[in-house]
């Protein structure tokens, strides 16, 4: 796969983790003997970025926090990553974001954020980033939407590819403003926000696909459906990729990794379904592992799990799916 530059505008946490065999009930105290608590790098921008330099982009993480103890834990980790913090910003007034995840047994997560110094991303912010001439840029929704449109608008009129992982959603954010955009994706909580249509079936899923294309001008849409795979709209065909059959640990941040990973092999191939189907891949083995940030798998893991796959795939059948993993654009 190529080298690529890719601009990360997003959103910068500090995760409190906080396991447990099932959620309380209203009013009741559960005590956790056996299962700990952590505080640990996270945020979607976080685990994107991660995920961007371990696959071997040229990341640049454009994003802003407080002037505090986890700000400095968080950069010194951007930095070990090898991603490029000239533009991660910081804010005096504000402490840096936080996020409490709850964690049960059976690896599914809740999440409550508090943005921070997030909220402070400005304008000028973004548009300093736009100096390193990125190849694409990456954009999240946990951040204000001056820095999210700022940041569209740049890449549209220097003709830069935008890819957007919709998270979290809001019923009123105006999907128009984004411009042309590459790639689209959501999962299905945010699709249900954005189009009122539950993506539980092959059916809806389409009817979703569709109301997104007329909200927002993507070259493709691609719904994450969790354990059911993913859905891919091209505006005329849609595609099903299903889930790969693993135990889930802990599926703290694996859209975010899935999102990243699809974006970097698309740039590699232009091919969408080869893209999700490597995403696929590495949001099979992130979701094996605890954490977010530190659960995001590097490119050599994806590769080596893609080959174990088809050469499983291979020797079942006796068909070959090599194709379908194009690493390349030939």
């Amino acid at each position: 796969m190529k080298n690529h530059r890719i601009l990360v505008v997003s959103s910068a946490n500090i995760d409190f983790v906080q396991r447990m065999r099932r959620l309380p009930y209203s009013g009741e105290t559960v005590i956790e003997s056996d299962l700990g608590y952590s505080y640990v790098p996270g945020g979607r921008g976080s685990c994107s970025a991660i995920s961007f330099a371990r696959f071997g982009a040229d990341c640049i993480f454009t994003c802003k926090l407080g002037n505090d103890s986890n700000a400095k834990r968080l950069l010194a980790m951007y930095q070990k990553e090898g991603i490029d913090t000239r533009y991660t910003f910081f804010d005096d007034r504000l402490p840096t974001g936080l996020s409490s995840i709850l964690v049960e047994d059976n690896g599914k997560n809740r999440v409550i954020a508090y943005p921070g110094a997030n909220m402070s991303l400005t304008r000028e912010d973004v548009e300093n980033s736009f100096t390193v001439y990125p190849d694409a840029v990456f954009l999240q929704f946990e951040i204000p939407d001056e820095a999210i449109f700022e940041a569209a608008d740049r890449a549209n009129e220097d003709g830069i590819p935008i890819f957007v992982d919709a998270c979290p959603a809001r019923l009123d954010f105006p999907l128009g403003r984004l411009g042309k955009v590459e790639i689209f994706s959501a999962n299905e909580s945010e699709t249900r926000v954005f189009t009122g249509v539950a993506p539980t079936s092959e059916e809806s899923c389409l009817r979703a696909a569709i109301k997104l294309a007329s909200l927002v001008d993507a070259k493709y849409i691609v719904l994450k459906l969790g354990q059911r795979g993913s859905f891919i709209f091209d505006g005329r065909e849609y595609y099903i990729i299903p889930a790969e059959d693993v135990e889930a640990v802990d599926t703290t941040g694996v859209g975010d990794i899935f999102s990243a990973v699809m974006t970097y092999v698309y740039l590699s191939n232009k091919n969408i379904v080869s893209a999700v189907k490597y995403a696929t891949c590495a949001a099979a083995i992130s979701v094996t592992r605890k954490g977010s940030a530190s659960s995001v798998p590097t490119r050599e893991e994806v590769l080596a799990y893609v080959k174990n796959k088809l050469s499983a795939d291979n020797n079942s059948d006796g068909t070959s799916s090599d194709d379908e993993y194009s690493e390349d654009d030939e």
